[in-house]
């Protein structure tokens, strides 16, 4: 069995950790492979905070959307989307010289300049996801970063064109989360398409959410009234409270990042 295949196939989120440390030797190792994955012309345009304050992880516990898991994590990295390093050293460059002699507007960077950033960070919290699997760690995306923008850029003095992407938490996981079966994902042909996109009809979807209607055909946990998976995602996630927080909070930082 190709080794790496094995880790990416059997990966999954892990949020109980087992008591003990991740050696510095280890977390130096996640980063060090984190620091080769691709990247956006070479330009490396994101950072990552290793939160180690418990201080911090406690507040984060309670800011993207009261996980307690999070404050009990060995190991929490924050990706961050970040345009700051190189437009500052853009000017020290003697870019704003450059522009006066050129005749041309100062550019800044913009809502593209951003999501080429987020690419960036993500990518690297993958490769660091992975590099921790292959030495036995599991791990948790958590999104809910991008909630409460203004408290999390207070909590880590995060400048105008640094955005906190994603947090991932790392440990070792315990036996319960090592026998724990996979979750299902859903098949392929309705996921990979060739050549172009193709919208997926009625029958489609009915074939694609079938393992979760008869989930909850088993009495599985949903909302009172709920008939479909359909409406059970919108109610529990789309429409729930931390996803409007997440709109807003976005809102609010892409506001603050492409002003003028």
């Amino acid at each position: 069995m190709n080794p790496v295949m094995d880790v990416l196939l059997n990966r999954k989120s892990v949020r109980a950790y087992e008591d003990r440390p991740v050696p510095d030797v280890v977390r130096d190792e996640i980063l060090q492979a984190a620091m080769r994955a691709p990247t956006a012309g070479n330009m490396m345009l994101y950072s990552v905070i290793h939160v180690s304050s418990q201080a911090a992880k406690e507040t984060l516990a309670r800011t993207c959307d009261n996980q307690p898991f999070i404050a009990k994590a060995p190991l929490a990295l924050l990706f961050l989307a970040d345009y700051q390093r190189w437009y500052d050293y853009f000017i020290h460059s003697g870019v704003e010289r450059l522009r006066d002699q050129r005749g041309e507007p100062l550019q800044k960077p913009e809502e593209g300049d951003l999501f080429l950033a987020c690419c960036d960070a993500l990518i690297a919290a993958h490769t660091a996801v992975i590099a921790a699997e292959s030495v036995g760690l599991g791990s948790c995306y958590i999104g809910d970063i991008m909630e409460n923008y203004e408290a999390h850029r207070d909590l880590f003095k995060l400048p105008r064109y640094v955005f906190p992407i994603c947090l991932v938490c790392f440990g070792y996981p315990t036996k319960q989360q090592m026998e724990r079966p996979l979750t299902p994902r859903f098949r392929q042909d309705f996921i990979v398409f060739e050549n172009e996109y193709r919208a997926l009809d009625g029958r489609e979807y009915k074939e694609m959410f079938r393992p979760m209607q008869d989930e909850m055909a088993r009495g599985g946990p949903k909302p009172e009234g709920i008939e479909n998976p359909g409406q059970m995602m919108y109610i529990r996630k789309f429409s729930a409270d931390f996803s409007k927080e997440m709109r807003r909070s976005v809102r609010v930082m892409l506001q603050s990042w492409a002003q003028a």
